[in-house]
């Protein structure tokens, strides 16, 4: 196990950090006195049940010099091993940053953000020394920031932990608000309107055969699936971590269902991490999903 530790300048990028570290499975915990990071430390080990705990630390703790080289002290000699991450960022950079959140600075007493900013840079120009990362955010956005935190921490790659997950709906119970994307698969000839199809679902062969049957059915499948091939890495590019895909007809048990098996099926024998949910199949909401 080891124990991570952000810090650094305000306005550097520790709130984008700590948002990655939380999706990467971290247990994160913001503004920690530095002085209950040994006990901390303590009861993740006894108590096992913290794998990749992660601390962020900065100014706006007390007496945070004072109580952070202790506590990596502290940490050192009970052989817990400990890594510290320093954001740094240029003034002109941070001024930039806070004037846009319109936020204070957390040394802020009513005077000119740029005073705060090197009065801050003074007071922990020394925890910069020992860190054992240092990352300039200065050119930095979010995106760029996230990859450098995966390039440093040896993570998995980026297209390794992109999840698309695929939901079938009726577009007469309503569009799913969460879809990144929504197919309408209504110009497919409605099985419901055959006889012995009607009280069957997508995931029937029966049901399956007759809307795979159509050859508008074919060519639109391919061309959904080139369309999302190519817009799965430009996605990824821009550090989105899950691509919801909304494939609706009119009552959500039939057509919809069916392209959406397809669908899944397809993304998922590419590798991708995958999941699906046929939301309105059983008319009551419940659903179901794989």
């Amino acid at each position: 196990m080891e124990f991570l530790i952000v810090t650094g300048m305000s306005g550097a990028g520790k709130a984008t950090t700590q948002k990655y570290l939380e999706d990467m499975g971290y247990y994160c915990i913001d503004n920690m006195p530095p002085a209950l990071m040994p006990k901390f430390a303590a009861l993740c080990i006894e108590g096992n049940v913290v794998e990749k705990p992660a601390m962020i630390v900065d100014i706006r703790g007390k007496d945070f010099l004072t109580e952070l080289m202790p506590s990596l002290d502290m940490l050192s000699k009970s052989g817990i091993s400990h890594r510290m991450i320093f954001l740094d960022a240029s003034n002109e950079a941070i001024v930039k940053r806070f004037k846009e959140n319109r936020r204070a600075h957390p040394l802020s007493q009513g005077g000119r953000i740029l005073d705060d900013i090197i009065s801050e840079r003074e007071q922990i120009s020394g925890i910069k020394e020992i860190a054992d990362i240092v990352i300039d955010t200065s050119e930095m956005n979010a995106t760029q920031l996230n990859d450098e935190l995966s390039r440093v921490l040896n993570n998995k790659k980026t297209t390794e932990l992109f999840t698309v997950s695929v939901v079938s709906f009726g577009f007469k119970y309503g569009t799913p608000i969460d879809c990144d994307l929504v197919f309408d698969v209504r110009f497919i000839p409605n099985p419901f309107y055959v006889s012995d199809m009607k009280h069957l679902s997508g995931l029937d062969q029966q049901v399956k055969d007759y809307v795979m049957g159509f050859d508008e059915t074919k060519e639109f499948l391919k061309k959904l699936n080139e369309m999302i091939r190519f817009l799965l890495p430009l996605y990824i590019r821009e550090g989105k971590a899950q691509l919801s895909i909304g494939v609706g007809c009119t009552g959500g048990r039939h057509r919809s269902v069916a392209i959406g098996e397809e669908l899944y099926l397809e993304l998922k024998s590419s590798g991708n991490m995958t999941s699906i949910q046929h939301r309105d199949i059983d008319k009551d909401g419940r659903g179901v999903s794989k």
